[in-house]
């Protein structure tokens, strides 16, 4: 029996009747860098905004804990404000958060020991080590067999699991986000496209080329805002599209930016 569909709408995080979008770039768990864009836009907040993650909240950087206990702590305070609703904030999934849920489905792929040794060279790592797992055990599961890699794998969940609300944070990614009379598109690192927002499936995730080319707006969006980009080339603006990568996570500052309806560029900060 095939498994049920995630309904669309739950893929998506549709940000109803606000006036402005605070966006954050990718964290790569610099915990220190994010506290500070946090104090940052939490001085400026107005009523009517809304904020989204753009993805890459973990990965490369060994203070994943931290990171998402910040996460959650300025989430709280963030709906707390009067006016304001849980669905106002959303955590897209990035490439990391992607390697994530694959390690957690390793036990699945058709050469585990490989697409393991992979996601390491890619930031998995560090994700591991901030948790206290030791990836050799890993590495020693996939030559085991599927027994082995599942039984590792559960140990790995557990050990989310025992962080209060990492596991819910983690399972309550979405794929996209966007303001409901589509005017903002907010995706992780780019779409393609010839296809519609249902249908982008991992150019969401390992997109990007001709990102800032776009000649008309995607699927009538004034403009699409990325918050990866493997060439970290800051903030960019084109006709149709911001970039806002500044390389946060490979030694460049963390970047946040307040984009009102119309595509513009309200305010903006990198720590």
């Amino acid at each position: 029996m095939s498994q049920p569909r995630t309904p669309p709408r739950r893929r998506f995080g549709i940000l109803v009747g606000r006036r402005r979008v605070w966006a954050v770039s990718s964290i790569h768990a610099e915990i220190d860098r994010l506290r500070t864009i946090h104090t940052a836009i939490e001085r400026r907040l107005q009523p009517g905004d809304a904020l989204v993650y753009l993805g890459n909240m973990i990965g490369r950087g060994t203070a994943v804990r931290e990171t998402l206990d910040e996460l959650l702590a300025f989430r709280r305070a963030f709906i707390a404000r009067p006016g304001a609703f849980a669905s106002d904030l959303v955590y897209l999934r990035g490439s990391q958060e992607e390697m994530w849920q694959k390690l957690l489905e390793l036990q699945f792929a058709p050469n585990p020991a490989e697409v393991y040794r992979w996601m390491l060279d890619h930031g998995l790592a560090a994700t591991l080590e901030g948790y206290g797992i030791n990836r050799n055990h890993g590495s020693v599961a996939t030559r085991d067999g599927p027994v082995a890699i599942t039984r590792w794998t559960n140990e790995v969940r557990a050990a989310v699991n025992g962080a209060p609300g990492h596991g819910n944070l983690l399972t309550a990614l979405r794929r996209a986000a966007y303001t409901a009379d589509n005017e903002l598109l907010f995706v992780h690192a780019g779409i393609d496209p010839s296809r519609p927002l249902t249908a982008q499936h991992d150019s969401f995730w390992w997109g990007g080329a001709g990102f800032l080319d776009l000649t008309e707006p995607y699927g009538g969006f004034a403009k699409v805002v990325r918050g990866f980009d493997k060439h970290h080339g800051g903030l960019q603006q084109a006709p149709f599209a911001v970039s806002m990568d500044r390389g946060c996570g490979f030694g460049g500052p963390l970047a946040a930016a307040c984009l009102t309806l119309d595509g513009q560029i309200a305010e903006a900060y990198e720590a």
